[in-house]
């Protein structure tokens, strides 16, 4: 069972979905953590040395999906 789950979809430039990706990279090179706000409560999730990552591409008539999952 979750302790927290959070799940958000909004619409952005792709320019500023560059720089939230930039940020999350540069929190987990940096530290051994990722943070972020979310409704107004900052949230600091601790990242191990090693993690799985997982990404899945979906092309089709309907549009595009690049889904990038890490796991610890």
């Amino acid at each position: 069972m979750a302790l927290i789950e959070i799940e958000t979809k909004r619409r952005l430039r792709r320019e500023d979905a560059a720089a939230w990706l930039r940020d999350l990279a540069d929190s987990l090179a940096r530290h051994n953590d990722v943070e972020f706000e979310q409704d107004g409560v900052r949230y600091e999730i601790a990242v191990p040395d090693e993690l799985e990552m997982e990404l899945e591409l979906e092309v089709g008539d309907d549009g595009t999906e690049l889904e990038i999952e890490l796991r610890w």
